[in-house]
């Protein structure tokens, strides 16, 4: 039985309740923001090393099919 890795986490007292990389203060933003500004995931990892490459493409996997889902 496989268990689910928590990627993101919330809380007022973590950069003020932004979403943020679980057990990092890493904002989950900021992958986004590497990715839109043509930067590579290795590049990502490497500044922010709290963030696992699990969570990472597992948050990914997870707005890919967000997306796939919506209706816009």
């Amino acid at each position: 039985m496989a268990t689910e890795t928590q990627v993101i986490s919330r809380s007022p007292d973590v950069m003020s309740g932004a979403p943020v990389f679980a057990g990092t203060r890493v904002p989950v933003q900021s992958i986004i923001d590497y990715l839109a500004g043509g930067h590579p995931l290795e590049e990502f990892l490497d500044d922010f090393p709290t963030v696992s490459r699990e969570q990472a493409r597992e948050l990914l996997e997870r707005v890919k099919h967000l997306l796939e889902d919506a209706r816009i």
